[in-house]
């Protein structure tokens, strides 16, 4: 069901974390393909093994995962617990700063590959709306 962690391995090498949206048997999920680190830089950057942030350091679903050490046996937790949570922290984007665009990598859903389901931002919209303690 709805606020559970949905990981799963991509190519045997990458956990793929999605954040579970709807009941239970109706797979509705949402992919994190990218974060904006608020807090625990240095942590994540260890995990990811760099010494510096630099923006595609946790660009990318795979390393999203890795940055924020879940794995697969984080799947089916809540994410209202101690180990992955989420958090509201007031952040609030104007609708022009997101934008919309066809899925990646899901050629073999045919016409539904095109449907404007992947959702994102820009780091400098990011950044005029909240204050980011890592940089």
């Amino acid at each position: 069901c709805g606020g559970k962690a949905y990981v799963y391995l991509c190519y045997g090498l990458h956990h793929l974390f999605n954040i579970v949206t709807n009941e239970e048997d109706i797979p509705h999920a949402v992919l994190i393909r990218s974060i904006l680190p608020y807090d625990g830089l240095q942590i994540q950057l260890e995990r990811r093994k760099c010494k510096i942030w630099l923006y595609p350091v946790m660009q990318g679903p795979g390393k999203v995962s890795q940055a924020l050490g879940i794995t697969v046996q984080e799947n089916g937790q809540s994410l209202l617990g101690r180990r992955i949570w989420l958090e509201d922290m007031g952040i609030l984007l104007p609708k022009n700063a997101i934008y919309s665009s066809a899925r990646i990598g899901v050629d073999y859903a045919g016409d539904d590959a095109l449907l404007p389901y992947r959702f994102y931002t820009t780091e400098a919209n990011l950044k005029a709306c909240f204050p980011i303690k890592s940089f």
